[in-house]
């Protein structure tokens, strides 16, 4: 099992969630307002009237066979609008109760 956390522009929150969906990751965690700046060329989402973005982040647990095709729509998504901003990390999950 892998948690995959991804933060992103909150433009894409739908996207997202219809990407989740499509690849059946039922569960997951969802915070809104989330300040941050890209680690490429990602702009500031401060929420301030210099910076007025915001980024939200999703937590997911799935399927090591999920994890593929998942970032890859993901992967799309960003390219389809890179100035917004998407980003998805992967963890190894040692246990679940």
């Amino acid at each position: 099992m892998k948690a995959v956390f991804i933060a992103f522009d909150q433009a894409h929150l739908e996207m997202i969630q219809s990407i989740l969906d499509h690849h059946n990751c039922r569960g997951f965690s969802y915070w809104e307002n989330i300040q941050g700046r890209g680690s490429v060329k990602g702009e500031p989402h401060y929420g301030s009237h210099a910076w007025p973005s915001m980024n939200s982040a999703i937590l997911t647990m799935v399927e090591d066979r999920q994890v593929d095709g998942l970032l890859k729509l993901l992967n799309n998504l960003d390219k389809q609008k890179e100035a917004l901003g998407l980003r998805a990390f992967v963890w190894n999950i040692e246990q679940s109760k």
